[in-house]
């Protein structure tokens, strides 16, 4: 196989179908050296059941695969796919996400005009159950919202600034030789944000192993955003996690003793930017619920080296 599509999924049997049908349907790739993977991460819901049913009147020239992950968190279930399968490239999709006809074709022709990609991300359009709030687009990369000009570039080396993990290819290659076993952040785990970050962690060790990490807007795939996701609730839960996880994310590109000499600079200039960002916009923190995010996300990325040395501390107890 030269790619393997994984579809990482905790209970997601209701969602399932409609991907796959759409992976089913995929232009001009019978021919073409594929495969889908379900990587069931602990789910509790029907998912096996739902994925058996599939593969009962499944096409024969696309192997459908699953396997079950019981370590709970998304960094695992990317892990156990790297173990599970062959293929020299690994597509993930999130089971809430819907590539276009075309989306398979446009990896593999990608991959191969630019063989020292180690990883490259779709652009990545929202279905919303609901219209979002007046000034959504603001935030709209922290929902995996990916519009970024329609040429492929390459990603400057700016800590943060990354594809999104939906909708990500990555060369096994690349993977095997920079990213750990063991990951700093485990990811979504269940319906818990805490963890989240997997996905930079991922390709910053692969970028920082020498590999290009490219944005490829001919690789589209949209992704449904339900209602409860733009509850107040839910928007300030994922920017608190954003922003406490910040930390730990820019200290792994970084040697040891480099961290003494960058810590203090990164927390001036997060002050700097919570400051400016309060002083300008404190009438609109409170009544606006984009504004409210982006000071969450700018007051707890201010508290991140905080918030994990008091974990650190704890865990040592």
């Amino acid at each position: 196989m030269e790619l393997s599509v994984v579809i990482c999924t905790f209970n997601g049997a209701s969602k399932l179908p409609k991907l796959l049908d759409s992976l089913s349907a995929q232009k001009e790739a019978s021919d073409l050296p594929w495969e889908i993977v379900v990587i069931d991460n602990n789910s509790t819901d029907n998912t096996a059941s739902v994925v058996a049913s599939c593969k009962e009147n499944w096409r024969k020239d696309i192997p459908l695969k699953y396997f079950f992950e019981q370590r709970q968190g998304l960094a695992f279930a990317r892990r156990c796919a790297i173990a599970k399968t062959e293929a020299s490239l690994i597509g993930f999709l999130d089971d809430d996400t819907c590539p276009n006809e075309d989306w398979v074709c446009e990896i593999l022709k990608f991959a191969e005009k630019h063989p020292q990609a180690g990883a490259f991300g779709s652009e990545i359009s929202p279905v919303f159950e609901v219209s979002p709030p007046d000034g959504f687009n603001r935030i709209a990369p922290l929902f995996a919202i990916i519009k970024r000009g329609k040429k492929p570039f390459i990603y400057a080396k700016r800590p943060g600034v990354l594809p999104a993990g939906a909708g990500m290819v990555i060369r096994k290659d690349a993977w095997l030789a920079h990213v750990p076993e063991i990951p700093v952040f485990t990811g979504v785990s269940g319906t818990s944000l805490s963890n989240k970050g997997e996905d930079v962690e991922t390709l910053s060790y692969i970028r920082d192993g020498g590999w290009e990490v490219w944005h490829n807007p001919a690789m589209k795939i949209s992704h449904y955003i339900p209602a409860v996701r733009l509850e107040r609730n839910y928007m300030v839960r994922l920017c608190h996690s954003v922003g406490t996880n910040r930390f730990p994310l820019r200290m792994s590109r970084y040697k040891a003793w480099q961290r003494a000499f960058i810590l203090p600079a990164y927390i001036l200039n997060d002050l700097r930017k919570l400051i400016i960002y309060t002083s300008k916009n404190a009438d609109l923190i409170d009544a606006d619920i984009v504004s409210t995010c982006e000071f969450v996300l700018l007051r707890d990325t201010c508290l991140s080296p905080i918030y994990h040395l008091i974990r650190f501390l704890r865990s040592d107890d």
